[in-house]
Order: structure tokens, then sequence, then C-alpha cells
């Protein structure tokens, strides 16, 4: 056997198992894409939990079909093309220097797939990022991120949150730097968790004291950076309740599965399950622990929950050497009672008196 020959046999047995990968490796893409498409945003059950998420979900979807076919398109032509064009004695290639036909279509092609991208892509984003019109109701809370923490700032039954300084913040004390002598800070109140209810659009203040941050609520497609001295904004309204989204992933093998790997005797993930505020912006070795969880529950649970919270002016601040209003009276303290030792407590408010429906706890623009 010449050189030629050999040549010949080894380029066409490589050929043939490079066409064997091609058929594996393609089929391992479906067959993966399929697997886990249950455990994939926007697939299976974890379809968008918030008004506009479809949209998002829809430009994901719209994107994933085109590269979709481009993929399969040019791996098919790869491995086959290795295939049928392996070394074999005596061919001569064909080389040609222009083809008008091909530049157009290599051309035409991406030209109309980007312009139907970038127009659905622009008609989504200006409807997504629409501002709160004149007279609509909404909630509008605060998110402040620091290295490594959100703080979650609500407004009291005014509906409404009290301005800032950046000059006021003292560590400990006024770590958002509340300005005291606005009223509107009295009721305000800070939560642990993001709790919000369903059907009722959120307004959420994204604020970095810091360095980069970033406001990410996966299930809601709501992802929006915080940075210093640049507030944003998110407004999106959530369409499921925890309860419900879980009653959801109950139907699903993957989420049968123990949600703890090493104790099979634990709660299933379906019932462990939360939604979560993220920090999608690597911000530093204590990025991890800025998960925060989000509860989104019916509106008269959220009524409730919302009667429940404690005004951060009248537990930390009122009648200290912080408060400008030291010794006098103001519109907050009707939120303080005496209880029976006559201590001083931040009493709840009665719902069925004190605090409006929830039309009045949220902001009118």
């Amino acid at each position: 056997m010449d050189t030629d020959e050999h040549q010949e046999k080894t380029s066409l047995t490589n050929a043939k198992w490079l066409l064997i990968f091609g058929v594996v490796f393609i089929g391992s893409s479906f067959w993966g894409a399929f697997y886990y498409a249950n455990r994939m945003l926007g697939y299976g059950p974890l379809k968008a939990a918030s008004e506009h998420g479809s949209s998002i979900d829809s430009l994901f979807d719209l994107t994933l079909i085109f590269t979709g076919i481009v993929f399969i398109i040019c791996h098919i032509v790869l491995f086959w093309f290795s295939y049928k064009y392996s070394y074999q004695k005596g061919r001569k290639a064909l080389f040609f220097p222009h083809d008008n036909r091909l530049e157009v279509i290599w051309t035409a092609v991406p030209a109309l797939v980007m312009t139907i991208l970038v127009v659905k892509g622009l008609v989504t984003w200006n409807a997504v990022m629409s501002d709160v019109q004149k007279g609509e109701s909404y909630i509008e809370i605060e998110a402040t991120g620091w290295q490594f923490a959100w703080n979650l700032r609500y407004p009291g039954p005014d509906g409404e949150l009290g301005v800032k300084d950046f000059r006021l913040i003292k560590p400990g004390v006024n770590e958002l730097g509340q300005d005291w002598t606005d009223e509107r800070n009295h009721d305000d109140f800070n939560a642990d968790e993001l709790v919000l209810p369903k059907g009722k659009k959120v307004r959420v203040r994204i604020i970095g004291r810091d360095v980069l941050h970033n406001f990410y609520l996966p299930h809601f497609r709501v992802k929006m950076d915080a940075v210093p001295g640049i507030p944003t904004y998110f407004i999106f309204t959530p369409i499921k309740t925890t309860d419900e989204f879980r009653q959801e992933l109950r139907k699903y093998p993957e989420y049968q599965m123990p949600s703890d790997p090493n104790d099979p005797a634990s709660e299933p993930k379906w019932k462990a399950f939360n939604f979560e505020l993220a920090c999608a912006e690597l911000c530093g070795k204590g990025h991890y622990s800025m998960r925060r969880v989000v509860k989104i529950v019916s509106p008269e649970e959220w009524e409730k929950w919302h009667a429940t919270q404690k005004s951060f002016y009248l537990t930390s601040i009122r009648n200290t050497d912080e408060d400008p209003f030291n010794g006098k009276a103001v519109k907050a303290d009707h939120m303080i009672k005496k209880d029976s030792t006559n201590s001083t407590t931040n009493h709840p408010i009665d719902t069925t008196k004190v605090v409006p429906a929830l039309d009045s706890t949220t902001k009118q623009h």
C-alpha cells in the first residue's frame, strides 16, 4: 500500500468516526434539551410568575428557534462534509472566488433575523420598562444593595416612602440616610423577606450603596442593576402566589425528589421551593449571601402582614438623640400604645379600623 492509499484509508476511517460522533452529538443535544427542560426557566413548570414575564420568555424562545436552526444546519453540514470530502487520491478541489447568490443569502438572512429580534426586543422593552401612569394604583418599595445584603424598605399606612440623603447615613443607626424630619419616613419599615401581593403592580426603587449590585428575581423575569449614585427601578405584577407555584411544581417528577440530596427523608423540592431575590452582579467575596426569600401571597394575607410590621423610626429612633421631634408629637404616634405593663411598644395596627384597604396603602403616582 503506497502512501496515498494509506492516507486515503486513514482519512476515510476518521471521517466515518467523525460522522458517527456528529450523529451522537446532535442527538445528545436534543436529548439533553428535552431532559432538562423542566429545570430551565421558561419551560415546564418554570413559566414566568409575573405579568410581563411571558413576553420576555417569547424573546428567548424566538432567539432559540433562530439559533437552533443555524446550529442544526451548521453541524449537519460540518460532519457530513468531513465525511463526503475526505481525502481521495486524484480528487481535485473546485475553487471559486465569488458567488453573488451566496453573498446575498448570508447577508440578507442574518439581516432579516436581526431586524425581527431587534424590533420585537424594542417593543417588549418599551412595554416592560414603561413607568407607572398618573392615577395608577401600585405599591412602591425600595431595595438598597450593599456588601453583602439587601435592605428592603416598605411604606407604612401612608403608602409613601420618605426621602433620604446619603449625608445622613450613620452605620448601625441610620443605614439608609432617612431624613427623620420628613414624617413620611416615620411609618416606613424594613423586612428580611420580600413579601408582595398577587395581582398588584409593584414598583421597586433599586439603589446601590457601595459597588455594583443587581436586583434579580429570576422567576419574575426581573433584573436591574443597582448602581451607586444612579437610582434605577423595575415594575412588575406577580400573577402566582408561592403556594400556587409550588402546586404546579408538584406535578413534575423532578420536583418530587428530596430537597437535600444528602438526606433522603428531607421534604420534596416542590414543598421546599421559594421564590428568591439574588444579586446577579459579582460584588465581592460575600456575593452568595445576598440571597433573600420572596413570598407572594394573596392581597388579604398581604394586608394582614403589612399591618403587623413595625416602623423603624418608632422602634429605633423615636425620642432618642437622633429624633428631631424628641419630646414632640408626630402623626405616627397613633401607631404606638401603652400595654398593660405601661411599657411602650409598637402595636400592630387594627386592619379593620386604622389600615385602609389595599389600594390606600399603595401610592398614587
